[in-house]
């Protein structure tokens, strides 16, 4: 309020003017704190209620108030004000009162409001104006009473030059002048650093202080706004880098002045921690004289403040516009250009519906009130003016204010928390304009209703907004992990009983067995981050399971026709070489003490060497007679080919040989479980239990499998004899055909003369033509029958054997001649 309107000793009036970080702010709130009652008016709403939601901490919530263009919190026995500059009940009396960021009165939007409060504003002890040194001339000229005290900085500021968005350090703001540009850094940020968050001075104070809770928590590094944190916002910054140094000042795009940039980069160090500051982006590095300015803190003083007449004439349309043009007549005051209020003002009145209403003094007030009302939503003039137009209708019409059908409708159309960030942004600012006419009891009926629900609505946008914000600039996963990427002593990691592996809570990849599956990253950043953590978290236990896997009796070994070996009924190993008896397996993962990774392979292989003598016992013998020379000869070589193709051979391909075994060979062959087959030769006992499984491990490599029907064509190149064998099956032509049903074929065939009926051919699983084309590729000298110890081989024509077999024959005895009769003379 005004020393001269309570007829008091002037207060006493304190100039606390100096950079930034020098505990202005802090000082005034201890000032009035002292005193019983006091007021303190803030540029921005968003520090307002920083600053309300401290002193209530200190003072509780009846002690204090709030009150902005769009927020009033006023308790009945409140003694402390916490205001927007514009919205400073000027009618109360407090002991203290205080005005921050004064150097505002150059502001062309709002200086004139500023000046006004500096002019008129006092406490009834103690007046304080808060702002920067350069305002000390000009305080000095138009207060002359005032004491002038100057603050230096507590910490050093420094200059960094430029650098790129993905090098600035951890705890920067990186500065934009734009939506668009702030949220595209933000997005940069997200995808290189883990993340960002965004503060606008169009938030909302709830959506504002959810996102800086963000960067004071350390979940983000990184904080992207535009120049509102250049007003008095405290935080933990280290580092300020301006993303661009131009920016549209409400009425045309320009740089930066020294001054502007030296209030924003003073936000980076607070109390007795130095900072830094620097340019991103596609900003030019910053001249050098222009960094000693910023660096001392020496910039050119303000020399006028902007002023509009307070005492306005509303006894005519015309009177008030000249009122509007009065000068200030003093120096160091100029008339400030037209604000938004006195162009719609201006616009208003050239219609005739609203001249002829405003002709007495409590209409022409009405429309000033209505032209004061803020575009929040920064519509154009023309939807602006109109919405101004439709409260000043209202206000001088028959119930003199704004009813329930006017509210209603736009409250309903704000009344959903679906939509983007942007769509959730224009309601949110909808919202603030139906606050601020919810502000109005004078306005609106049934206004103390109409706030609670516009309050509860703006927190509920609020509340979907910052979680929007969240969901596209912050990766909470990323974030984590780059915490544990920077070798935090306390990194929460663990395993979970189900194989999880998490990292500060998120689950970053599975273990199994001894093998560490990782989650596949959204950038380069996240993997790096990922295995980075997963080393952490899962080193250690991999390293334990090692060690047990090492140890394990047999029992916790199995192998799957995939060549899979697990340990436990998880995969630890893949079979890549080597033999039956001497495989070569791999070791999954990359994870753990080499040593150890090496006696755990060297354990995989050594069960699936004995599993394989085990379940392929038959082979096994057959091989060792072979390399021993327990079998000689003929059955030697045949047993070679039979270990070399895996169990099964074509008779064709051994024809010879075996004609020439003698009895005494056949059943040397038998006893090794060797079955002499009308079509092949092979072990039966591969066939059964888990020989096969074990056979099919070894060939896993190969990409041909046979399908499910009797009959599989081959593939060209044809796979091995190996492969074939392992499924039981043969090559015969281009068919791929188990053994067992070619032999059961040879015996239908023999049986019915080589005729096979419908049913055999069913049976059998082939059709007339696949066994025509079986019969072709089978067919030899004679029809063959499974060889019977009790029959007698014949010796091949051609055989080498033939002439031993000759030489060995017993001699056939010379038949005796009968003597000739002689006819009787």
């Amino acid at each position: 309020m005004s020393d001269r309107a309570t007829g008091l000793a002037p207060s006493r009036v304190i100039a606390v003017l100096g950079p930034t970080n020098t505990g202005k702010t802090h000082l005034a709130v201890e000032r009035m704190l002292g005193h019983a009652s006091g007021m303190i008016g803030l540029p921005l709403r968003l520090l307002a209620r920083e600053i309300y939601d401290r002193i209530v901490k200190r003072r509780g919530a009846a002690a204090v108030a709030l009150v902005t263009g769009e927020e009033k919190i006023v308790p009945p026995r409140a003694v402390y004000f916490v205001c927007t500059v514009e919205a400073m009940p000027m009618e109360r009396s407090v002991e203290f009162l205080a005005v921050d960021e004064i150097q505002l009165v150059a502001d062309p939007e709002r200086g004139h409001v500023f000046t006004q409060r500096l002019l008129h504003a006092r406490g009834r002890f103690e007046t304080m104006f808060l702002g920067a040194g350069t305002m000390a001339p000009l305080i000095r000229s138009l207060v002359p009473d005032v004491e002038i005290v100057s603050r230096e900085r507590l910490s050093t500021l420094s200059y960094a030059g430029s650098k790129k968005l993905t090098r600035l350090p951890a705890r920067s703001a990186i500065v934009a002048f734009s939506t668009e540009q702030v949220y595209a850094i933000a997005e940069l940020i997200r995808r290189q650093r883990g993340g960002a968050a965004v503060v606008m001075g169009s938030l909302s104070p709830r959506t504002r202080n959810a996102q800086v809770e963000l960067f004071q928590s350390g979940e983000v590094d990184f904080l992207v706004a535009t120049d509102a944190i250049g007003m008095g916002l405290n935080m933990e910054v280290d580092h300020v880098a301006f993303a661009g140094l131009r920016k549209f000042d409400g009425r045309r795009t320009r740089w930066l002045h020294a001054h502007e940039i030296g209030q924003i980069a003073g936000r980076a160090g607070r109390h007795l921690r130095d900072g830094t500051f620097g340019v991103t982006g596609e900003a030019l590095d910053l001249d050098h004289d222009l960094v000693e300015q910023v660096v001392e803190h020496r910039f050119d003083p303000v020399e006028a403040a902007e002023w509009r007449n307070a005492r306005l004439d509303f006894d005519t349309l015309p009177g008030l516009l000249r009122s509007l043009t009065v000068t200030p007549g003093v120096r160091g005051l100029n008339l400030t250009q037209p604000a938004l209020d006195e162009t719609l003002l201006r616009r208003l009145i050239k219609d005739e519906d609203v001249a002829r209403i405003g002709r007495s003094r409590g209409a022409i007030m009405r429309l000033w009130e209505a032209c004061q009302l803020p575009d929040f939503q920064k519509t154009t003039l023309d939807e602006h003016a109109r919405l101004a137009r439709e409260i000043f209708e209202a206000l001088t019409g028959k119930r003199g204010r704004l009813t329930a059908d006017w509210v209603a409708p736009r409250f309903a159309d704000l009344d959903r928390d679906d939509g983007q960030i942007d769509q959730l942004s224009a309601r949110l600012s909808g919202v603030r304009t139906l606050s601020y006419i919810a502000n109005r009891p004078d306005w609106l009926d049934q206004a103390q209703g109409w706030r609670d629900r516009t309050r509860a609505l703006e927190e509920r946008l609020s509340d979907v907004l910052h979680e929007r914000l969240t969901a596209r600039f912050v990766d909470r996963r990323t974030t984590a992990l780059m915490r544990a990427l920077n070798v935090r002593e306390d990194a929460v990691a663990d395993v979970n009983p189900d194989g999880a592996v998490v990292v500060e809570g998120h689950a970053v990849g599975r273990l199994t067995g001894v093998d560490f599956q990782i989650d596949k990253g959204g950038s380069a950043l996240e993997d790096k981050a990922l295995r980075h953590a997963a080393r952490q978290a899962v080193t250690p236990e991999i390293a334990r399971r090692l060690g047990r896997l090492a140890a394990d009796g047999d029992e916790a070994f199995s192998v799957t026709p995939a060549g899979a070996v697990l340990w436990r009924g998880a995969q630890a190993g893949q079979i890549v070489g080597g033999d039956w008896f001497a495989p070569r397996v791999r070791l999954l993962g990359d994870l753990g003490p080499t040593a150890a990774r090496e006696r755990a392979q060297r354990r995989l292989e050594a069960w699936l060497a004995a599993e394989a003598g085990r379940a392929l016992r038959p082979l096994r013998r057959l091989r060792s007679a072979v390399e021993s020379g327990a079998l000689k000869g003929l059955p030697r070589g045949l047993a070679y080919r039979l270990v070399e193709a895996g169990g099964i051979v074509g008779r064709r391909e051994v024809e010879r040989d075996l004609a020439a075994l003698s009895q005494v060979e056949r059943r040397t062959l038998k006893t090794f479980g060797v079955r002499l087959g009308a079509h092949s030769v092979w072990l039966p006992a591969l066939l059964k239990g888990r020989s096969p499984a074990v056979a099919q491990a070894f060939v896993a490599s190969e990409p041909f499998r046979p399908g499910a029907a009797a009959l599989t064509l081959l593939p060209d190149p044809p796979p091995s004899a190996r492969l074939l064998s392992a499924f039981g099956l043969r090559a015969a032509g281009r068919f791929a055909v188990g053994v067992d049903m070619l032999e059961s074929l040879a015996e239908r065939r023999a049986r019915t003369k080589g005729v096979l009926s419908e049913t055999d051919l069913a049976e059998l699983g082939i059709t007339v033509e696949q066994a025509k084309a079986l019969a072709g590729a089978l067919k030899t000298t004679r029809a063959r029958q499974p060889d019977r110890p009790d029959r007698k081989p014949k010796p091949v024509k051609d055989s080498p054997f033939a002439a031993l077999s000759a030489l060995t024959a017993p001699p056939v005895p010379a038949r005796r001649k009968r003597p000739r009769r002689r006819k009787p003379a």
